[in-house]
């Protein structure tokens, strides 16, 4: 028994601090606002067309994963930021990386909208 409590908290802690994250970057992130947005109408037009489930499974996922990379992406930001505020080439790559990690996810869910829309 104690062993499911020790679980559960670490559980509870997991969901709080990932919650903690999200609003953080919410709150200092417009472009994750932005992406917020996007997929929340991605969503809805998902449910309102007549896809095959694997394919609103797809939008959806999708979706979930460029605001992961955006996460992602932020962290990247900060941490290098906490390093340096100098203008570095590893530091600049660092963050072009995280840029394009969103962007390859962007791309990734715009050309499954294009698949299913044209199938």
């Amino acid at each position: 028994m104690d062993f499911l409590r020790a679980e559960a908290r670490r559980f509870a802690n997991t969901v709080i601090w990932s919650w903690q994250g999200w609003a953080a970057a919410w709150a200092s992130e417009k472009t994750l606002r932005q992406w917020t947005i996007v997929n929340i109408a991605s969503a809805a037009l998902a449910f309102t067309l007549e896809l095959a489930p694997a394919e609103r499974a797809l939008i959806l996922a999708l979706g979930l994963v460029l605001l992961a990379a955006e996460l992602l992406n932020t962290a990247i930001e900060e941490a290098v930021n906490l390093v340096t505020t100098d203008t570095h080439p590893l530091a600049r790559k660092a963050k072009d990386c995280g840029s394009a990690g969103v962007a390859l996810a962007a791309f990734a869910g715009g050309a499954a909208w294009v698949v299913v829309l044209a199938g």
